[in-house]
């Protein structure tokens, strides 16, 4: 904007606006429009109106504040005649700055306790229609004085949760207060007695639809007073006694539609309804299990009724009403809309039957009952998806939440049903529920986005949803100042970024950067929405070329800020596992080390090894693991107290699930690559922990336990300690049953380290008879751990490809050898100078067995190919390796395999140094 106004508007007359002229703004305006731009200043009032009719209360306020014509605007009467206050805090401060603007507002929902006691303060005594939701917490008390306040009130909505706090005393202060009520639904009271009712039926004459939902107890008998009542819903509500119903409602004189839904209802009552009541149109019992249970019912002798229950033909049945056989088919409800005959009785008809139906089915979904399957895929669905397309903004809200958790199985595992989801993108369903969240009402906005996020679990429907648009319209979503919205289009967004094929098109959309905002902008009380971005950031940081674009948009100083400072687990362990996928990619950016240079970060990670939540500690641990990939991340974990935390949670995680126990010795293996944290996890007691998670049948636990318990047998000390602490043992077991090639070629290694001569030299030290005695044990376990050793390396000597080589120094020959023996998963180990160097002076141990094993190490090491083979031959060459590898593949007395096995390595640093020289 380069001006501050427009215009001036000055008052002239009540409620008259006049607006003067302006030549030199004008002058301006007219120059812009001859320019092709537009400009703000030329819109027309009625053009800024309609943009205000689009924006939630609190948007107004804000866009009435740039200037004082459309403070003017802002303030229209037309504007503040509905209000919708869920979307955001409404406490009595905001209410009273609301106040002005409210003088005839006839509209109004709301959310919670907090907001029914600042109602009053509106001051809107003109009200007609109130609907609330969370009402659990509304006391009769607050009930009392807000239909005190609003005399003129003709709708009263509470629910779908239930009015826990709300009793018969506040149904008779409402019908005292509000004798122009019209429309009564309250759900989830206690009791609602006869004097309750009667008093409705005294002093509110025009009271035609009226619902007592799912409460404990209803006097049926007094309801058969309330002559005026034409639509009655009780479904869910127990205690009814239906032989008392179905003598006495019939008589209700002008009764068209009644629901007796989720009700012990049984044949007998519904047969009697059906032929005695002379009016009664509609007969709505869906999930009535007594009903159904009765096989023999037939809903068709009775003419002129419809009886909508899981039995019947809910479609056909509602195209009856019309009296028109041409109306079939899953589409009755949107050719009711598009009809142009003015039925005043149909249309009260099906707007009723849409609210009751949306409440059921919603119902019906959230219990998860068993034996609806068919029900669902075959109609429950169709109508959910029919639903979404009413007038009725709460319906549709309904509707699409229905949508939203009638797919779902299992919530804690983010399991669905692929059917159902299926069935629903088979009808369309897709579109329409993109359609409804670019509405501008937020209330569906974060319903039809909860649908999208729970349908997308699904891979099928995932790909509709990115092909149909999905994703712009959810990254769009997750920018609204909204939490509700944001929240539900970040879930969306986590679950679409599980597939690879979407990760890109979220980055194009600004996924991203909405993602790492939604972050910053609720970090203080959105736990919900933070799971969810953060969950959407670790799988999009997953992919390489992702993971920079999450850094560059400010993503690890974001979740490292979860991580330091949210409470709340599920937070925690997303944040902990987008670091932890974040620092995945050391090789191709600078991420890990970003993620370690982040102020806190290491320290958070640390603490959260601690937490009382597995998954927490898991993604924890996993990040640290990551992290020691990096040499200064690996000390600095250390200072950070890693070492301690993480023997801690390796002692403490041994009926843990398997995920926990591969990060903890993960962890601790990457931390043991430097010698002086090698040492310090000796100390700390880590040896036992390791040794016992490498008994573990789960082969990525026990594959990770060997490779920590390789990087700490370079250490004499620990070496002794895996001995004494049984470990030689059950390395090799590793070493020769584990069905993972890199468990068995590491835990050779590490056997390898502990018996090639050094621990001689620690376990000496002591007493003269300690010494001894250790030397016999040692000599036993050192024979049983090279007979191993050397049955693993001849696992991988077939023995006419040696021969083969051993007759020829022909390229190929060895190549055979080399595909041969070549274990894929080696090329991405990567040693030291030092344990280079141990290996290399290995190949001079008096051992065949060590030299051929050394050799075997060496060439896994240096195979071309390798992700650190060319680091591996530097180490060598620096080394002078070539020498001591030339001798041991001339050498007289080494075994075959020791022979070849230099020889390939030796080709493979020869291959090397062209590479470098290249």
């Amino acid at each position: 904007m380069s001006r501050r106004v427009r215009r001036k508007v000055a008052r002239k007359g009540k409620g008259k606006l006049v607006l003067p002229n302006y030549p030199d703004i004008q002058d301006e305006v007219l120059e812009l429009d001859e320019k092709g731009v537009v400009d703000w200043r030329s819109l027309p009032d009625d053009t800024v109106i309609q943009l205000f009719s689009c924006l939630s209360y609190r948007d107004r306020a804000s866009l009435s504040s740039t200037c004082k014509t459309w403070r003017l605007l802002g303030s229209s009467p037309c504007l503040w005649n509905s209000l919708d206050l869920r979307s955001h805090r409404f406490d009595a401060s905001m209410a009273s700055s609301l106040a002005p603007r409210c003088v005839n507002l006839q509209r109004l929902r709301f959310r919670g306790a907090e907001s029914a006691d600042a109602i009053i303060h509106l001051q809107a005594r003109n009200l007609r229609e109130i609907s609330g939701d969370y009402c659990r917490k509304i006391t009769d008390a607050t009930l009392a004085v807000i239909v005190a306040r609003h005399e003129a009130l003709e709708s009263l909505q509470l629910g779908p949760d239930f009015c826990e706090r709300i009793s018969s005393d506040a149904i008779k202060a409402i019908a005292h207060c509000c004798p122009r009520l019209k429309k009564l639904r309250l759900s989830g009271i206690r009791d609602v007695n006869g004097d309750a009712i009667n008093a409705l039926a005294k002093h509110c004459p025009n009271l035609t639809d009226i619902g007592f939902i799912d409460c404990l107890n209803v006097d049926e008998l007094a309801l058969g007073n309330v002559l005026s009542v034409r639509f009655l819903s009780v479904a869910g509500t127990s205690s009814i006694k239906w032989g008392v119903v179905s003598h006495l409602w019939h008589k209700l004189p002008n009764l068209v539609g009644v629901d007796v839904s989720r009700t012990d209802i049984g044949p007998s009552a519904v047969s009697r309804l059906l032929s005695s009541s002379q009016n009664l149109k509609v007969l709505c019992a869906l999930n009535c299990p007594i009903l159904e249970e009765d096989t023999s019912f037939a809903a068709s002798k009775y003419k002129n009724k419809l009886l909508i229950a899981l039995f019947t033909d809910i479609f056909k049945g509602l195209a009856s009403l019309y009296f028109d056989d041409t109306k079939k088919g899953k589409s009755v409800f949107l050719e009711w809309r598009n009809s142009k005959k003015n039925d005043k009785d149909l249309n009260e008809i099906m707007i009723w039957l849409e609210w009751i139906l949306s409440h059921t089915l919603l119902r019906s979904a959230e219990s998860s009952q068993q034996g609806l399957d068919s029900f669902w895929v075959k109609q429950g669905g169709a109508l959910l998806l029919s639903l979404m397309q009413s007038s009725q903004e709460d319906v549709q809200e309904r509707a699409a939440t229905g949508l939203a958790t009638f797919v779902v199985i299992d919530d804690e595992n983010a399991s669905i049903d692929c059917g159902r989801a299926e069935a629903v993108m088979r009808d369309g369903g897709i579109r329409l529920l993109l359609d409804l969240a670019k509405s501008w009402r937020e209330g569906l906005q974060s319903e039809a986005a909860k649908a999208i996020a729970n349908l997308s679990v699904n891979a099928n429907v995932a790909k509709a949803v990115a092909e149909e648009g999905g994703i712009d319209i959810l990254a769009g979503l997750a920018r609204s100042m909204n939490k509700l919205v944001a929240e539900e289009a970040a879930g969306g967004l986590w679950n679409l970024s599980v597939g690879e094929e979407h990760k890109g098109a979220i980055a194009e959309a600004g996924g991203m950067q909405a993602l790492v905002d939604l972050i910053f902008k609720w970090s203080s009380n959105g736990d919900g929405v933070l799971e969810r971005a953060a969950g959407a950031l670790a799988n999009l940081a997953a992919d390489d070329k992702c993971s920079t674009e999450v850094a560059l948009s400010g993503g690890v100083h974001a979740l490292v800020m979860l991580a330091r400072n949210c409470k709340f687990e599920g937070v925690q362990e997303q944040a902990a596992r987008a670091l932890a996928n974040l620092a995945a990619h050391g090789d191709s950016n600078s991420n890990n080390a970003a993620v370690g240079q982040e102020a806190g970060a290491l320290e958070a990670l640390v603490q959260l090894t601690r937490s009382p939540h597995e998954g927490v500690r898991q993604e924890a641990a996993g990040a640290l693991w990551n992290l020691s990939f990096d040499d200064r991340n690996r000390e600095a974990i250390a200072a950070a107290g890693g070492v301690q935390a993480l023997v801690a949670l390796a002692q403490s995680c041994s009926g843990a699930s398997p995920g926990l126990q591969e990060r903890a010795a993960g962890a601790l293996w990457g931390l043991s690559v430097s010698e002086a944290n090698s040492i310090a996890i000796g100390r700390e007691g880590g040896v036992a922990p390791l040794i016992a998670l490498a008994r573990s049948e789960a082969e990525d636990v026990h594959e990770t336990a060997a490779g920590a318990l390789w990087n700490l047998a370079f250490n004499p000390g620990n070496a002794l300690r895996i001995v004494e602490e049984g470990g030689d043992l059950v390395l090799v077991g590793l070493c020769s049953s584990s069905v993972s090639k890199m468990a068995r070629f590491m835990a050779a290694l590490a056997l390898a380290y502990m018996f090639d001569g050094r621990m001689d030299e620690f376990a000496l030290v002591g007493t003269s008879s300690e010494s001894i005695s250790k030397s016999g044990s040692l000599d036993g376990a050192r024979r049983i751990a090279l007979k191993h050793i050397e049955a693993f390396v001849l696992k991988f000597s077939a023995p006419q490809a040696f021969a083969a080589a051993a007759a020829s120094s022909a390229p190929a020959a060895l190549a055979q050898v080399t595909e041969g023996a070549r274990i894929q998963e080696a090329g991405h180990l990567r040693c030291s100078g030092a344990e280079i160097g141990r290996f290399v002076a290995m190949l001079r141990n008096p051992s065949s067995i060590l030299k051929a094993c050394a050799a075997f190490a060496l060439l896994q090491f240096t195979i071309p190919g390798g992700r650190h083979a060319m680091h591996h031959a530097s180490l060598m060459q620096n080394a002078g390796a070539a020498r001591v590898l030339r001798g041991a593949a001339a050498s007289a007395i080494a075994p075959l395999e020791a022979k070849i096995f230099a020889r390939i390595v030796l080709r493979n640093l020869e291959h090397h140094q062209i590479d470098q020289t290249i």
